[in-house]
């Protein structure tokens, strides 16, 4: 089966994150951050096969996406817009590729709906679709 048609939660935030993204590119947003080293894992596999992570990226974001490495730490900008529309984060987005949760930064978020973490990549809009957009922020 491939990786675009296998169910996994990875799989599944990774299509709502993709949403989220062309949603804040449509209305001149920044990336947004991925914090998640489990999905940002699923990201990697998928972005292996090009025609497959086109086609996904199409489907989720409604444009073409590109992975891009741009780090920094901080409070995790779209959360809100998120739990907005498919409510409250579940527990695969604290957790490591190697299947470890973070429960500090789980815990935090459960009792104060705010997420401060390290990211190092986010998704770039597709060629000649503003691809120049930079984050909100960066901090080293």
């Amino acid at each position: 089966m491939s990786v675009t048609t296998e169910f996994s939660p990875e799989l599944v935030e990774l299509g709502k994150f993709f949403k989220i993204a062309g949603q804040r590119f449509d209305a001149g947003r920044a990336a947004p951050e991925m914090f998640s080293r489990a999905i940002d894992a699923t990201w990697h596999v998928l972005a292996q096969n090009a025609g497959a992570h086109r086609d996904f990226t199409l489907a989720h974001a409604g444009r073409e996406l590109s992975h891009r490495a741009w780090t920094g730490r901080g409070r995790i900008t779209w959360v809100g817009h998120y739990e907005e529309m498919y409510g409250t984060l579940p527990e695969i987005w604290f957790t490591n590729a190697d299947g470890t949760v973070n429960a500090g930064t789980l815990a935090q978020y459960r009792d104060t709906g705010i997420i401060v973490a390290e990211w190092d990549c986010g998704p770039n809009p597709g060629p000649g679709d503003g691809d120049d957009v930079l984050p909100e922020k960066t901090v080293r």
